[in-house]
């Protein structure tokens, strides 16, 4: 908060950077995180905000999803080569089951 305050006060972007050794960039980010965050925007070392915290929340499901999507659909490309071998074979089974009850 203190770089946001001296940007405020009216000190040069550039020698707060320098000072802070962070990007003139990264100074306006965090003048418009609290704007937009007020006393939330920096919650403290280590901490994120909730918003950030629920995307990778949900970045974490998308991609535990896509694992899914992909195991199901070789399962199913494999399913759908066993139903082909069968029908070119007159409908017999590839198992190694036995007949004998």
């Amino acid at each position: 908060m203190d770089a946001v305050q001296r940007l405020r006060a009216g000190e040069p972007a550039g020698l707060v950077a320098r000072s802070l050794e962070v990007n003139r960039q990264e100074l306006y980010r965090w003048s418009r995180d609290v704007d937009k965050f007020g006393e939330r925007a920096f919650p403290g070392v280590g901490q994120k905000r909730a918003e950030e915290t629920r995307i990778a929340e949900l970045e974490r499901k998308i991609g535990q999803q896509v694992l899914e999507i992909d195991f199901l659909k070789r399962a199913l490309q494999h399913v759908e080569q066993q139903r082909q071998l069968r029908a070119a074979n007159g409908g017999a089974s590839f198992t190694n089951k036995s007949s004998a009850k």
